[in-house]
């Protein structure tokens, strides 16, 4: 099962006793948070949770397996997530 943004504010209405909207836009604005966050190159840690860390990868060469032909991937931002030892026993 996979758990959405509308999963999210269905669950914090439930709980916090909170309007759809009001619950929505929690939703909405802590994701707009952490989009905000990680496009400006800083680290977002969780506690009791994880962190998500930005890393830059390295221009490399690749290969279409068609035609065999060599050609430039450039270097991309990424994020990585890293869980909370916490995080890892409530998994396990």
């Amino acid at each position: 099962m996979n758990l959405t943004k509308k999963d999210l504010s269905v669950i914090l209405k439930k709980e916090l006793k909170l309007s759809v909207d009001i619950s929505d836009s929690l939703v909405d604005e802590f994701f707009q948070a952490i989009k905000t966050t990680l496009r400006s190159q800083k680290n977002i840690k969780l506690s009791g949770f994880g962190s998500f860390k930005t890393f830059v990868t390295k221009e490399r060469m690749g290969r279409n397996p068609k035609s065999m032909e060599n050609f430039k991937i450039p270097s991309q931002n990424k994020v990585r997530f890293s869980p909370t030892s916490k995080a890892k026993y409530f998994l396990n």
